[in-house]
């Protein structure tokens, strides 16, 4: 039986190019060093749609077993991040934010209708990948996923289990003497 060595990353802060550049390098760097499990604690309002796919994509295709537990809020973006455990836990008094997909506009931009049309792709496209990933995820129909992102749900860690994003509440984080790594923003 193989050796489990294990890495605790805690990601604290926006989903972003660069935090996700920062996981992505970290992870990279413990594999050479013979890690082969990652736990991803995470405490996030969300961030960029790009870069959490990116994030989530890469541990979902990393051929070690990686586990999330969520400790504060796993929100937006995050919850795609989250997803990306095989195991999924969360702190009795965490929560999950899943709600539709926007863009920020500079105060005197205009549009026309042709860049207007190609926006809504993009969303579109967006709101399709994550809604498909939470519904992989949580055994849920996209459509299912794609109602709650429009209505805006919270969830409590019971309603998060109950939904299938959380498969236990716990409070342990890591144990002690663990190998514990920062992303912060």
């Amino acid at each position: 039986m193989k050796e489990i060595r294990e890495c605790y990353i805690n990601f604290a802060g926006e989903v972003n190019q660069n935090t996700v550049n920062q996981l992505i390098q970290t992870v990279n760097e413990r594999l050479k060093q013979g890690v082969n499990r990652f736990t991803l604690l995470i405490f996030s309002s969300g961030g960029y749609v790009a870069p959490g796919i990116a994030a989530y994509n890469f541990l979902k295709g990393i051929p070690v077993e990686v586990i999330t537990h969520n400790y504060g809020s796993a929100d937006s973006i995050a919850v795609i991040l989250f997803c990306a455990g095989s195991k999924r836990y969360c702190m009795p008094n965490s929560r999950f934010l899943l709600h539709g997909i926007g863009f920020n506009v500079l105060q005197g931009t205009r549009f026309e209708e042709k860049q207007l049309d190609e926006k809504i792709k993009d969303l579109r496209i967006d709101r399709e990948n994550i809604a498909k990933i939470i519904a992989e995820n949580c055994k849920k129909t996209q459509k299912q996923v794609e109602d709650d992102l429009f209505e805006v749900k919270v969830l409590n860690p019971e309603e998060a289990k109950k939904y299938g994003l959380v498969h236990e509440i716990k409070t342990q984080l890591f144990p002690e003497g663990a190998d514990v790594i920062n992303i912060l923003q």
